[in-house]
């Protein structure tokens, strides 16, 4: 007795979203287009996290510091160490911020800044936690793109001449 195995049934297709589909975002996916799906519940995630991630960073920071004075190395560098330290986290805090409003201008000066911005790791953590009290970081650049791509979507689609969708009925004449 041999039983046969249902044939294999094709893939249902699934329907494609007519229009531009929003870019997700990075933890939040597209939950920040309508804040659901525990929208609110990973934004204090975020915000926690990147804190958390920032205090442990400050404390790798101190550890650091301490061997530096454990191997007697000077005042002098002690202090370079420090204030390489607070210009790299200033300026990729300034950097990570701007990245969250705006696109780079210059993607080879962003490419050249990134060296920087990961000795300035504390700031990026900090811009992202400041961020997520108020947004998803990078929601508002996203909105902002995905609004205008949908309403240059709708303009031509409504402009399209051949496009029955868009067609307006004229009344029937008696």
């Amino acid at each position: 007795m041999s039983e046969n195995p249902p044939p294999p049934q094709p893939p249902t297709p699934t329907p494609t979203p007519e229009g531009p589909t929003p870019t997700p975002l990075r933890l939040f996916g597209t939950t920040w287009l309508h804040h659901d799906n525990g929208y609110t519940l990973r934004r204090i995630g975020a915000s926690l996290g990147s804190l958390a991630a920032a205090v442990a960073g400050c404390l790798l920071l101190r550890f650091a510091y301490q061997g530096l004075q454990i191997a007697d190395v000077g005042g002098i560098v002690g202090t370079l160490v420090i204030v390489m330290f607070a210009i790299c986290s200033a300026i990729a805090f300034r950097k990570t911020w701007e990245g969250f409003t705006t696109r780079p201008t210059d993607p080879a000066r962003e490419q050249s800044l990134r060296s920087l911005k990961t000795i300035g790791f504390v700031g990026s953590l900090l811009a992202y936690f400041f961020r997520s009290l108020t947004e998803a970081p990078g929601e508002k650049l996203h909105r902002q793109e995905y609004e205008t791509a949908l309403a240059q979507y709708e303009r031509r689609r409504g402009t399209r001449s051949g496009n029955p969708a868009a067609r307006k009925k004229k009344p029937k004449r008696k």
